[in-house]
């Protein structure tokens, strides 16, 4: 027989029993809907994380302050105030590799205008900002170096403490109270959106850093919290990290026997970091819904197991009028591919289907690739040759007589 017939035959012996079909295949359509959702599921927020993390800033450089070996005792990254602003201008000098640089200052602080207030963070920092976060100003203008300079009271906010504080009122020029100190904002900044590990970048006051560190903190210290570098191109970032420690340790006077006084962290740790973990949770949910397809595939052989038995007198008929055991043995696995291939196929739309809704309730974005559904369309015609092999095996190897005397 030729190919065609022999599907024909088959999907004829499948159409004949359509509710056990179905069931059949049911293993093999959750299986694959849930490889199909998990995967399109996670690269979308993989995507994202990717692009929040590219939004922390252009070619981002962070330096802490901390990190110094003493009597045994390793402190992490924040635990010494070791960084100035004059240690970043250093290094903008001398490090051809850096692009730009801007202390940073943190500070929390209650804001007041008219009768509204909102609790929120207040940023101190330089006026390559901008740059260095790739942040542009939506409404108004950012401070400039003589406001550094003179550690004026002005600030750019960001979105969502445009929206809390004035709520729909054009905030530029306007007067805000930070700490019962008033502070007129000159810009609004454009929405940046959540950061990777979920914290509003919106949500914020940004200032010069020479204010903050004055006017709330009323430190007379030179210390930042940090120090933000943006680089020219990330494929030199070894060689950066290397010229900007040396250009540290000899600003700090560290000998070779000591411990850096900072931490260098840049953004391909936490891309690294993270797209590990989203491929670990990726491989192990598809595992998990990989049983399914295993499952699915031993109830194909148990249904194909029976429906051999249901047509021994089928088979012997066909073997005794000339049909050879290859043609019994292909028409039974062409039934058991057909059956798993629906499923698959059935089971790539149900996946698709629930991906977009996990994305419309979750606001998820979703990327079902080709790849993706090729895979799935293959891994379940391979179901359905694996499990169906041994039951179209046993059919093609009866013996027709035996088979024309079963009742």
């Amino acid at each position: 027989m030729t190919g065609i017939i022999t599907l024909k035959i088959a999907m004829r012996a499948l159409i004949r029993n359509k509710a056990r079909s179905l069931l059949t295949a049911l293993g093999i359509i959750i299986g694959i809907a849930a490889v199909i959702a998990v995967v399109a599921v996670g690269q979308g927020a993989s995507v994202t994380m990717q692009k929040q993390i590219n939004s922390m800033g252009n070619n981002l450089l962070i330096i802490f302050p901390g990190s110094q070996k003493a009597g045994g005792f390793h402190g992490g990254a924040g635990t010494q105030q070791t960084l100035t602003a004059e240690d970043g201008e250093a290094i903008l000098k001398e490090c051809p590799l850096v692009r730009a640089m801007t202390p940073l200052v943190r500070s929390g602080a209650q804001c007041i205008y008219r009768e509204n207030d909102w609790a929120t963070s207040v940023q101190g920092v330089d006026v390559s900002y901008q740059e260095v976060r790739g942040w542009d100003v939506a409404s108004g203008s950012f401070f400039t170096d003589s406001d550094v300079r003179s550690a004026s009271r002005v600030c750019v906010i960001g979105k969502t403490v445009a929206e809390q504080l004035f709520q729909g009122e054009d905030p530029v020029n306007q007067t805000i109270r930070i700490k019962n100190m008033p502070f007129r904002v000159m810009g609004v900044m454009t929405s940046k959106g959540s950061a990777a590990w979920g914290q509003d970048q919106d949500d914020t006051i940004i200032a010069p850093y020479t204010t903050v560190r004055r006017v709330l903190q009323n430190s007379a210290f030179n210390n930042v919290s940090q120090l933000m570098l943006s680089l020219i191109s990330m494929d030199i970032l070894p060689q950066a990290k290397e010229e900007i420690s040396q250009i540290l340790r000899q600003r700090h006077r560290l000998n070779a026997s000591t411990d850096n006084d900072f931490t260098l962290t840049d953004m391909t740790e936490v891309t690294q970091m993270i797209t590990q973990v989203s491929s670990l949770m990726t491989m192990l949910l598809t595992v998990i819904a990989s049983i399914s397809l295993v499952v699915g595939g031993i109830g194909i052989m148990n249904i194909m197991l029976v429906a051999v038995s249901e047509r021994t007198r089928e088979i012997g008929l066909r073997l005794a009028i000339g049909a050879r055991r290859r043609d019994i043995l292909m028409q039974f696995l062409a039934e058991a591919v057909a059956l798993s291939g629906a499923g698959g196929l059935i089971g790539i739309a149900l996946g698709i289907s629930t991906a977009n809704i996990i994305a419309r309730i979750n606001h998820w974005p979703v990327m079902v690739s080709p790849g993706a559904v090729l895979i799935a369309l293959t891994f379940s015609a391979g179901v359905g040759i694996f499990f169906g092999f041994y039951p179209a095996w046993r059919a093609a190897r009866l013996n027709p007589i035996e088979s024309l005397r079963r009742e």
